[in-house]
Formats: C-alpha cells, sequence, structure tokens
C-alpha cells in the first residue's frame, strides 16, 4: 500500500508533467506566424485610423489580449522570444556586401533548401518577382537597393522552387486587407492548425522599415513578434493597412491586384475571431521566378 509519501510524491510528479505538457503547447502555438496574431488579432480605430496592433506571431497571452476586442496596443499583447532577441541576424552590411542569415530552431514545419549566400551585389539582384497561380500572374517589383537581403533570400528560395505548389493560408478581411502567403508547408483548407508555422529554416534581419507604410499595392514581410523573425512568408496588400513599419516593404505589386480583389471578394472558409481565415478562393502558386 502506498504510503503518504508515496502519494504525494506521485501527485507532484503529475503536476510537473501537466506542466510540461502545457509549455509544450504554449511553444507549438507561439512558434505560428501571421500577420496579426497566430489565430486571432485586434484592430482598433485611432482617429478614424484602423490600425491592427498585435504583432506576428503569438502565444496564450498573446491570443487572449487580442481576443479582448476592449485590448489595447501593449507591450503586453506581444509574444517575447528572448532567444530570438538574443541570438537575432545582423542588417546587411553595404561595406562588405554580407547577408546574416541564422538558422531558424524555432519552428516545428519546416522546407528546407539551404541558405541563401551571404555576398550579396546589390546591382546584380533581381528587380521583379513574378508570381503564377491558377488564378493568373501577379507581378511585383522589388525594392532591390532597399531591401537587398530580403530580395537575395526571395531568389534564392524561387531559385530553388521552395514556392512551387503552395497555397496563401490566410485572407483578411475589410479592415485587414491582406492574403499571407509563403508557408510552403500549409494547406489553406480552413482546418490545418499548422498554417502558417512553415519556415524555410533560417530567418533574417527586417530591412526598409523607415518610413514604411502598408497601402494597397504593397508586398510584405510576415514575421514573428520580435526582430529579426523574418523568414518565407509574406503577406499582399490589396487595400490600407495602418500597421506600425515593423515589417519589410519587399516590393510593389504591377500586376494581379484584381486577382486578390477577388478572392478577398469570395470571403474565407471558416472565419477566426478576427475574421480572417483560409480563402474559399484558392490561391496556389504553380511557378516563382525572379529576373
Amino acid at each position: 500500500m502506498a504510503t503518504g509519501k508515496d502519494r504525494q510524491k506521485q501527485l507532484a510528479r503529475e503536476h510537473h508533467e501537466r506542466q510540461m505538457r502545457r509549455r509544450i503547447e504554449r511553444e507549438q502555438k507561439a512558434k505560428k506566424v501571421a500577420v496579426i496574431g497566430s489565430t486571432v488579432g485586434v484592430v482598433v480605430v485611432v482617429g478614424g485610423i484602423v490600425a491592427a496592433t498585435a504583432l506576428l506571431g503569438g502565444g496564450d497571452s498573446a491570443s487572449e489580449a487580442a481576443a479582448d476586442p476592449s485590448a489595447s496596443a501593449s507591450a503586453s499583447a506581444m509574444p517575447t522570444t528572448s532567444e530570438t532577441v538574443a541570438a537575432g541576424p545582423k542588417a546587411f552590411d553595404a561595406a562588405t556586401g554580407t547577408c546574416d542569415y541564422v538558422a531558424d530552431e524555432s519552428s516545428p514545419a519546416v522546407k528546407d533548401v539551404g541558405m541563401p549566400p551571404a555576398k550579396v551585389d546589390v546591382k546584380k539582384l533581381p528587380g521583379k518577382m513574378t508570381i503564377k497561380t491558377k488564378q493568373g500572374p501577379i507581378e511585383v517589383k522589388l525594392a532591390s537597393d532597399k531591401a537587398p537581403c530580403t530580395v537575395n533570400a526571395l531568389a534564392f528560395l524561387a531559385e530553388k522552387g521552395y514556392y512551387d505548389g503552395s497555397k496563401c493560408h490566410r485572407l483578411g478581411n475589410d479592415q485587414f486587407p491582406m492574403l499571407q502567403c509563403g508557408d510552403a508547408l500549409a494547406k489553406a483548407d480552413g482546418k490545418g492548425e499548422t498554417d502558417g508555422a512553415g519556415s524555410p529554416g533560417f530567418r533574417m534581419a527586417e530591412e526598409n522599415l523607415e518610413g514604411a507604410t502598408y497601402k494597397r499595392g504593397v508586398l510584405a514581410m510576415a514575421k514573428g513578434g520580435q526582430p529579426g523573425t523574418t523568414g518565407s512568408q509574406f503577406f499582399l496588400v490589396y487595400g490600407d493597412i495602418g500597421l506600425t513599419p515593423d515589417y519589410t516593404v519587399v516590393g510593389t505589386i504591377t500586376k494581379g491586384l484584381d486577382i486578390l480583389d477577388k478572392v478577398n471578394k469570395a470571403g474565407v472558409i471558416t472565419p477566426g475571431q478576427d475574421g480572417t481565415g483560409a480563402p474559399k478562393e484558392s490561391v496556389e502558386f504553380t511557378d516563382v521566378t525572379t529576373s
């Protein structure tokens, strides 16, 4: 027969195991990359301007704060990843023409095609990205001079076929008009719990942030809640979003906004608490190239 002490030890052990399971679940949730929270977001209107207030990513505390429509933009609503900050990638070194790409060890879903070359000749970077979809082509004028490391990474991923066959997994709403793409492993069927968690296996510093605005026609990179968490995911803006300048503006859409308007009109499969979700009108990339 178990003694009182044995029973106490068993209860303590079970309590510890429950805590560990909850911690693992929280960490897995926090790894999801999204434009406004992992599954939910909060939008506030300040002086007539719609502003999205929660950063990308989001663990339990971020989701809970974002789910409350009365929540305000505050540091408490943002996820924290101290190890990401400590090992953050460096910005582009113009003197040596070097980009800093570091391994992304936080994502549970990785499509690894290698690391982009660190040495970059800005003058030789591509100025255009063409995304062929089953809905038609989307063309983007790239800001190679202002976001060299990001453009270099996009060109590398495109050359490796990273985006081919991928589906845009997150469509916004009237207050947050964007289509998020670039998770090569996303199912985009409204059921994929890991949609938005995909990574190329590396991350980089944000670029071209000074004076950045997210107006109709902008292509910007998605990121986690901390600096230096930009990967392969990006969002195409078909309206105006009042985001803070924390997301790399990598280009301007010159063709294909009509496709985004059509997808937006169709709506989402199963809207989350923030109204966003997988688009009903599927957007699948058949080929992505840069030139």
